[in-house]
């Protein structure tokens, strides 16, 4: 560890890059501390701790949404943009082509347009995040002329920490707003022990234990899901091109990642799931008895944990079949297969092996989700058990950072690698 370090700080174009990333960092997180006029802080912390949506949509501002900071929105605007591009690339035949077929100039347009569709989205969630906190009282006094301001200001803060992430991504390090997040939860942390020792009563002491041994236990759990792939055999046949025979005695493998989905299920769950109950916690004020009183029933049942949990795992389990659909298509696999000379030893090329991934892909799929699903109910989990609130353990948090470790980690091994060689 101690050898790659000084390895790492040995060569001077990595060591640049890192010190280049660290000081990016820095300024992202001095813009995240600058709030906007007009908050109510005490009744903003109220909010957050109601709301386990904006706690979420927090992780993905890095923080700046739990102090109204001019960067509030985060990158969320930037990643609604690119799962909606993801989804039309299987409706529309044209992205799908130039995403997948035209190159990295292909990547590059689709990547523009990606880009273009943030700054709308980013100008909707500004406006309704600022009405919601409007109506919760945790904004005051904000004139006609100050939302427009925040609006502007806080889709300005976004495209600014697109433009960041982008920079990060050049320097081949990882994927820059996958950092932006992780810095985010990071600067989290030391908040999050504050107020678990502010909390401590020695009398528990061993639910703290168990607590930690939980906590390791779940760190490596990722890393097993995130890393573990069933390696399909794919041979080649024989082509005679001139007097040279290729192909015929190689055998490669087609990697089948487990989680195929990443944090994508979660996210589309827990937006999907805390939607009733906000349009509930709204119509509780309506004046018509019957309306108020079917809100209060919707508020109350989703405000029960029991319920919560289940439906959650369930919407967790049901999206990543959905969104592992999308990402992997076994026919085109068979098909691109077929072109090259492979096929799977056994399995006849064409229908049979597309029909085979399919069977594969649905069985290790069932490992992810259920995992993803357990990941999303832990915190709940956790604190039904152990009956200390401030144990929070973040199994989003946690699944989003320790993939990005993984994948920075393998950036750089990838780079020294790459100059081992040169020195050779």
């Amino acid at each position: 560890m101690m050898s790659t370090l000084v390895q790492i700080f040995k060569i001077k174009e990595l060591r640049n890059k890192i010190f280049f990333i660290l000081g990016v960092l820095v300024v992202y997180r001095l813009v995240a501390a600058i709030p906007l006029p007009g908050v109510d802080f005490d009744q903003l912390q109220r909010f957050f701790d109601s709301n386990q949506l904006f706690g979420l949509l927090n992780i993905f501002s890095g923080g700046g949404l739990s102090n109204i900071s001019i960067v509030l929105l985060g990158v969320a605007p930037y990643i609604t943009a690119s799962i909606i591009m993801q989804l039309m690339t299987t409706i529309v035949p044209r992205l799908e082509q130039m995403y997948k077929e035209e190159g990295e100039a292909g990547r590059q347009k689709f990547n523009m347009i990606t880009r273009w569709l943030t700054v709308p989205f980013a100008m909707l969630q500004s406006f309704g995040m600022i009405s919601l906190l409007r109506s919760q009282q945790v904004l005051t006094s904000v004139s006609t002329f100050d939302t427009i301001a925040i609006v502007v200001t806080a889709t300005a803060g976004t495209v600014l920490l697109m433009w960041i992430g982008e920079l990060i991504t050049e320097k081949g390090i990882g994927n820059g707003i996958s950092i932006l997040i992780f810095a985010g939860i990071a600067s989290g942390l030391p908040t999050m022990v504050s107020h678990a020792w502010a909390d401590f009563d020695s009398t528990k002491l061993f639910t703290y234990i168990i607590f930690l041994a939980i906590a390791l236990i779940t760190v490596a759990g990722v890393i097993m899901i995130n890393e573990a792939q069933r390696n399909i055999p794919v041979a080649y046949a024989k082509r005679v091109r001139g007097d040279r025979t290729y192909g015929g005695g190689s055998t490669t493998h087609l990697p089948l990642r487990v989680n195929q989905a990443g944090v994508i299920p979660i996210i589309f769950a827990v937006s999907l799931i805390l939607v009733p109950g906000m349009v509930a916690s709204f119509l509780m004020q309506s004046s018509h008895e019957k309306v108020s009183s079917i809100a209060s029933q919707v508020n109350a049942l989703f405000q029960n944990q029991m319920f919560y949990g289940a439906l959650y795992f369930i919407l967790v389990v049901l999206f990543t079949y959905f969104y592992t659909a999308v990402v992997f298509d076994p026919m085109k696999i068979s098909e691109n297969l077929q072109k090259q000379g492979g096929y799977v030893p056994g399995i006849r090329p064409g229908n049979s092996t597309a029909q085979y991934l399919y069977f594969i892909i649905n069985r290790i799929t069932l490992a992810g989700a259920l995992f993803l699903g357990a990941i999303a109910v832990l915190p709940i989990a956790i604190q039904q058990m152990t009956g200390i609130q401030s144990l929070a353990l973040g199994g989003t948090s946690i699944l989003i950072v320790v993939a990005v470790v993984l994948d920075m980690v393998k950036h750089i091994e990838s780079q020294l690698t790459m100059r081992n060689y040169d020195g050779f």
